[in-house]
């Protein structure tokens, strides 16, 4: 990470008076100390900010941790230095378990706070081509595989080639659903042979960094009708996008054309979020949100219309915030199979 990013998040700690912030998730530890931790680790992050690591890790995050990083053996050893520092007040994510909350007790006033979270909606041209390649894993993948069999063989087959292509993992587990199942956003892929219509949501990380992207094969008019709302949602969302517009503008313009056509009701979920080291990342692209968009913000666009017990829609595309939104994801979006 670049010093001038830390630099960045220690002033906006010094603005809200908070000398220390503990970093125990994954991803914010990678985030701040450009060290993907395997087993347990903590972050102090302060003037000096230090990385606390299990001795599995110690070797690799002496190299790679931009830094200073210290072996991990108990909880008393932070409270120590906490206490020798005279801190007075410390941060912790939202997502910090109860558990280790309580190890953190001292004379010390512990306070939530989403410095982390905030300056990591804001992508750095590092981040993007990363961000760019895990796109392009991805979709070289899925051309690579044929829609043949079960769906869970179909998922396991593209997850294959992703890690063929360079992804590390995949960025979440991956959703093959066709015929009615393709009405459940986030369905499992099962043991059943593929029907129409056939959606696949999937993606690959580099780089610790994510994509997602979304596709839905369609056959029959009815099918195609679905598909072409959804893609004027689509369309009018992604045209709103834009630094300094609303995420909830950009919702309600997906949301205004699928209630055009008598679907608001079939349009469940949120129209898209941010993605980065974790495929869901603020912002959200919603209606209760009150969030700006922010030049190198990196977000989905992902209308869906899903009628119960018939079939299901979704098209995803990933967008670059920018004066000229970039689409970063460059597969075609009618996506179909003999």
């Amino acid at each position: 990470m670049k010093k001038d990013k830390l630099g960045q998040i220690l002033d906006k700690m010094q603005e809200k008076e908070i000398q220390s912030v503990f970093l125990y998730k994954k991803e914010n530890v990678n985030y701040v100390s450009g060290f993907n931790p395997s087993s347990f680790s903590v972050l102090l992050l302060k003037e000096d900010p230090l990385l606390l690591v299990s001795k599995m890790d110690a070797e690799e995050s002496a190299e790679v941790s931009g830094v200073s990083v210290q072996e991990f053996k108990s909880f008393k050893d932070i409270t120590e230095i906490l206490t020798k520092e005279g801190i007075s007040q410390v941060g912790l994510e939202e997502s910090l378990p109860i558990g280790v909350c309580n190890k953190l007790k001292g004379p010390w006033k512990m306070t939530v706070t989403d410095i982390i979270s905030q300056s990591r909606m804001i992508k750095s041209t590092e981040e993007i081509i990363q961000i760019k390649k895990a796109i392009g894993i991805a979709e070289k993948s899925i051309k690579e595989i044929e829609f043949k069999g079960k769906e869970r063989d179909v998922a396991a087959t593209l997850d294959y080639r992703m890690r063929m292509n360079g992804s590390h993992k995949e960025a979440f587990e991956t959703i093959v659903a066709s015929g009615p199942r393709s009405s459940l956003p986030h369905a499992v892929p099962s043991h059943k042979e593929l029907e129409t219509p056939v959606l696949i949501d999937w993606g690959a990380k580099y780089g610790n960094y994510c994509s997602d992207i979304t596709r839905t094969m369609v056959y029959s008019e009815r099918q195609e009708e679905i598909w072409d709302i959804v893609l004027e949602a689509q369309k009018a969302a992604i045209k709103s996008i834009v630094p300094g517009a609303l995420v909830s503008d950009v919702d309600k313009s997906a949301r205004d054309v699928i209630s055009e056509y008598g679907y608001g009701d079939h349009f469940i979920h949120s129209t898209g979020h941010g993605v980065g080291l974790e495929v869901h990342e603020l912002p959200s692209l919603s209606s209760k949100e009150e969030i700006t968009l922010e030049k190198d913000m990196v977000v989905t666009v992902e209308p869906g219309i899903y009628i119960e017990g018939e079939f299901g829609v979704r098209i995803e595309d990933m967008v670059h915030v920018k004066k000229n939104r970039e689409v970063l994801t460059k597969l075609p979006t009618r996506f179909t199979i003999d």
